[in-house]
């Protein structure tokens, strides 16, 4: 039997859907637009996520996005502003009433306005910063001098720090007095007098020690401090390899200026996979509420790395146009050969590139990587050429064909393995993003040698 202090919180807990922004809601939203209710809107957006009412915006048109804000009016969050896509969050800020922009922002953490800030315009800049106290406007202002993509970007100026002989009590007792805490925040950490982080010590930890409890017995052994320069992408994979849950960021003088925690370095290496897959498939980032127009400028140029590709493999087979001609089954077999050998290249590419992105894959195990990708294509290629060497037999009664296709097979996996792991490791060695570059030159090179090997082959043997 539940205790009646549980049952009574339980009961302030509402019930809610795994995905409370479904067909219905959005249709109940859109019937408060039409009918101009804002009591009923604010009714239908109280029960939502800020995450949800972001999503809500991102699939609803332009028109209705507008009239939504407007009768939102004062009503509207800041976080929302923080879980909108870029695209459609520079429409909506550019849709909001000033007064209600900053009254918006007012709350956010110094990260998730600097992460604004970036999209505004300069009056709109400059009336945000205004609105912000003094303190907050000068760390927001300090983090915009940092490079876009750097650690000093994404940090939170609000830190929570103690001297290094302070014990377990006079922390504890610091934190309840403090005025203004980050909203979130892990770890309480430890600072000589001139500000230079030492490490770190969780609340857990604080919470469970003895109030006399140095602070210096109680501290983390994994402490890793991230200068402001450094790359963020550097920075997101220093927390998934050392499982950090935040971090302190450094000036050039190794003075505490901001932590990074992990949702914000998750946030960067989600972003970074996600990018590394749609460069592999040749687009950019982009989404649903794109003009088409955009979209199609942003897709343009891999078509055309891929029309290029394509002319070379004809260029090839125009070379085997009598060959073709005297013997019109190489003609149907052909595409099998280069089909291969392009997924297989695929495979390897995919394995290569996921690997280089999270260092897994280094200069001292390259070369262990290249071979076995190459036995890999090897051995598959031995399977699949017995395969076709025995459908190209029942199929055209021709051992020989059948002899022709199967050792094009091998040859093209092999190359395939080897192509779609050495064609990143040099594309990366150059500073060439290998995720962007990869695909075209991993796909004309198994075209080529497939065709190549297929139709040199049979000019050699069957005619």
């Amino acid at each position: 039997m539940r205790d009646p202090i549980e049952s009574q919180f339980l009961q302030t807990i509402p019930a809610t859907d795994a995905y409370a922004l479904d067909r219905k809601a959005v249709a109940a939203v859109l019937y408060a637009l039409d009918m101009s209710d804002q009591a009923q809107l604010l009714g239908l957006m109280s029960a939502l996520h800020p995450a949800d009412i972001a999503d809500l915006l991102e699939q609803i048109n332009a028109f209705d996005r507008r009239r939504l804000i407007d009768l939102y009016d004062k009503e509207f969050d800041g976080d929302i502003l923080s879980e909108l896509d870029e695209s459609i969050r520079e429409e909506v800020i550019a849709a909001l009433r000033p007064d209600v922009l900053v009254e918006a922002v007012r709350d956010l953490e110094s990260d998730e306005v600097v992460d604004l800030l970036e999209d505004l315009e300069d009056r709109q800049r400059a009336a945000i910063l205004e609105a912000l106290p003094e303190a907050e406007r000068v760390a927001v202002e300090q983090s915009l001098t940092y490079p876009e993509y750097s650690a000093g970007r994404m940090m939170q100026r609000e830190v929570v720090m103690a001297p290094e002989h302070w014990t377990v009590g006079d922390a504890v007792d610091f934190l309840r007095l403090a005025q203004r805490l980050p909203e979130q925040f892990y770890h309480v950490t430890l600072v000589n007098p001139k500000l230079r982080p030492l490490a770190n010590v969780t609340l857990g930890k604080l919470m469970s020690s003895g109030r006399n409890v140095p602070l210096v017995d109680i501290v983390e052994e994994v402490f890793r401090v991230i200068p402001a320069l450094q790359d963020e992408a550097d920075v997101a994979y220093a927390f998934n390899q050392y499982h950090l849950i935040s971090a302190p960021v450094v000036d050039e003088s190794n003075r505490l200026i901001g932590m990074i925690t992990i949702d914000d370095a998750m946030a960067v290496l989600e972003e970074e996979n996600q990018e590394d897959i749609l460069r592999l498939a040749g687009v950019t980032e982009s989404n649903l509420s794109d003009r088409v127009l955009e979209t199609a400028k942003q897709r343009f140029p891999w078509l055309a790395v891929n029309l290029v590709s394509a002319i070379l493999a004809s260029l090839v087979i125009a070379q085997f146009e009598a060959t073709i001609a005297h013997l019109v089954a190489l003609a149907v077999l052909m595409p099998i050969v280069a089909s291969m050998g392009g997924n297989a290249g695929t495979q390897s590419l995919t394995v290569a590139v996921r690997a280089l992105a999270t260092r897994d894959l280094t200069a001292s195990n390259m070369w262990r990587v290249v071979r076995r990708e190459v036995v890999v294509g090897l051995l598959n290629g031995l399977v699949f050429a017995i395969v076709m060497g025995v459908v190209g037999f029942l199929w055209f009664g021709s051992a020989a064909l059948g002899g022709v296709i199967a050792a094009a097979m091998v040859v093209n996996l092999i190359v395939a393995g080897l192509a779609g792991t050495l064609v990143p490791i040099v594309l990366d060695r150059f500073g060439i993003d290998p995720a962007l570059a990869s695909g075209a030159f991993v796909t004309t090179v198994t075209d080529v040698v497939g065709f190549f090997t297929f139709l040199g082959l049979a000019a050699w043997i069957l005619l």
